[in-house]
């Protein structure tokens, strides 16, 4: 072997001719790979500009020795150029792995065309694909408020499998773990509507009625609301992104594979922590609530602690205290059903767990202002 002979076979190189009149053939030859010496698409570019003839290539490689993603770059300039030119390219010639791979390159560059030129679709176009995945996803939803439906019916007949000690992690999860931020919200609020409250009252001379006002607030509506938005951001984002990162390494489909219901074993103990400890965490939040509008009440306006004791007393009776309870039930089924759902149906990438997360937190809270809203017409037209 030569030295000009070994010096081709450790480098690529080309050889163009043309054998028709309006057809150029690229002869491909040596080793394409990267850290040797390859020819560059320019040479191609030469013939193109010399000769305006040409409206055809076609390849020719039976003595290519071997190619990497160095011969399919200098591929990829010849057919973008060649595109510019309206001159067609045959890949018949190349080898086959270097043809497919051309494929699906050129499938994905499609695919991103397509998605661009969907975003300049017209306003009717664009608003019906939002309805169809309105539509879709609340199909979605309600198929899974019914396998949860069965899941707990099986629960009530002892059927349901999942592991105690998962129940009892959760519970000290979005329980105990979530006292500090809950206490530091709902002392905020109890301040807030003190402070506004007093500041009204003491127009018409009655700064005793304002711990009527926080005991109220904090009983029917503050209290319950103000925990089922944190609890939201914490507890249903977290569960969001626990499901998803579990759908993303398909542990979810391993559970299906070995015939565990994932709704049983993993949304079951999630939904029944939530409902369990949430009217404990609503009573809580109205205990630290009335204690933060005693701060302003006692502190700034002097108003004395036995006779804000007494209001707060004669203010509150079970029928507020009950609403307050039934709404926190109410807010904990959504912010499981919320957070688990959009956990169970991510997609399988990571940013696709931080898309759950979000979503579940933005749907969690429009139901939650929408439940409450609903509670109260439905309580205004009871009169309670």
């Amino acid at each position: 072997m030569d030295v000009q002979d070994k010096i081709q076979r450790t480098h690529g190189s080309i050889s163009l001719s043309r054998p028709a009149e309006n057809t150029l053939l690229i002869e491909l030859r040596g080793s394409w790979e990267i850290g040797g010496k390859t020819p560059s698409a320019l040479d191609v570019q030469e013939q193109f500009n010399a000769d305006r003839t040409i409206s055809r290539i076609i390849f020719d490689s039976q003595r290519l020795i071997s190619w990497d993603s160095t011969l399919l770059t200098f591929l990829i300039r010849i057919i973008d150029m060649s595109s510019l030119s309206a001159v067609s390219v045959e890949k018949d010639g190349l080898p086959e792995g270097v043809q497919r791979l051309l494929s699906l390159a050129y499938r994905n560059l499609d695919r991103k065309e397509a998605l661009a030129m969907a975003s300049t679709d017209s306003f009717l176009h664009r608003m019906g694909d939002v309805t169809l995945r309105i539509t879709r996803s609340s199909t979605e939803m309600l198929n899974f408020i019914k396998e949860a439906c069965t899941a707990f019916f099986r629960l009530s007949m002892s059927k349901a499998r999942f592991r105690r000690s998962d129940l009892s992690q959760f519970i000290w999860e979005c329980g105990v773990q979530a006292l500090a931020i809950v206490s530091l919200i709902s002392v905020l609020v109890g301040i807030i509507v003190a402070f506004v409250g007093v500041v009204q009252l003491r127009i018409f001379g009655a700064e005793i009625y304002i711990a009527n006002v926080v005991a109220i607030a904090m009983a029917r509506e503050m209290g319950a609301l103000m925990t089922a938005i944190i609890m939201m951001g914490r507890t249903g984002a977290a569960y969001a992104a626990q499901l998803g990162t579990m759908e993303v390494n398909e542990e979810i489909d391993a559970f299906k594979t070995l015939g565990i219901s994932p709704m049983e074993f993993l949304v079951m103990p999630r939904i029944l922590a939530l409902v369990l400890m949430m009217p404990l965490l609503c009573i809580y939040s109205d205990i630290v609530g009335i204690l933060g509008g005693a701060i302003i009440s006692i502190g700034m306006f002097e108003l004395p602690v036995t006779q804000y004791y007494d209001q707060t007393l004669r203010a509150l009776n079970l029928t507020h205290l009950s609403i307050g309870i039934i709404k926190s039930a109410v807010f904990a089924v959504l912010i499981a059903l919320s957070g688990c759902f959009y956990g169970m149906h991510c997609g399988r990438s990571a940013s696709a767990v931080g898309d759950a997360a979000t979503s579940s937190v933005v749907t969690g809270i429009v139901l939650i202002v929408i439940a409450d809203g609903i509670f109260a017409v439905l309580t205004n037209a009871l009169r309670i």
